[in-house]
């Protein structure tokens, strides 16, 4: 119990892995939209898309900027580019598709950026695929 209230950490190895694994389906999840054409129409006719050069490049773009970066988290391989791409892709949607709200009505995307940024700080876990090369490289 004395460990449970002091400043330490607590399963820190386990607990960011099962989070990085959990942050990672959420963003295929979210990512997966990339294969439903319908949607993505949908995505390029919202107004914020629709005045780029190509609408439908940019949703399908984002679409599979979070598919990319959700498969490479949850496997722990590149994490830190994968969180790069998450960032970018989360911020654009939080300043330029929403409305910069991010401490209330865009709070989701922006979720998603804080959690980016924990992986590109803490870096992927000993429980990847990055902690595996890196092993082997050195």
């Amino acid at each position: 119990m004395k460990k449970f209230f002091s400043a330490d950490s607590l399963f820190q190895s386990s607990g960011l892995t099962f989070i990085r694994v959990f942050f990672g389906l959420l963003l295929m999840y979210h990512g997966w939209e990339v294969f439903e054409p319908d949607k993505i129409k949908e995505y390029a006719t919202w107004d914020a898309l629709k005045t780029s050069a190509s609408p439908l490049f940019m949703a399908y773009l984002g679409k599979g900027s979070e598919l990319v970066a959700g498969i490479l988290l949850t496997v722990g391989l590149l994490t830190r580019l994968a969180c790069l791409i998450t960032i970018g892709t989360m911020l654009y949607i939080t300043f330029f598709i929403g409305h910069g709200k991010f401490w209330y009505e865009d709070q989701h995307p922006f979720m998603f950026v804080l959690l980016a940024l924990v992986f590109f700080f803490n870096g992927p876990g000993k429980w990847s695929v990055d902690a595996l090369l890196w092993k082997h490289s050195q």
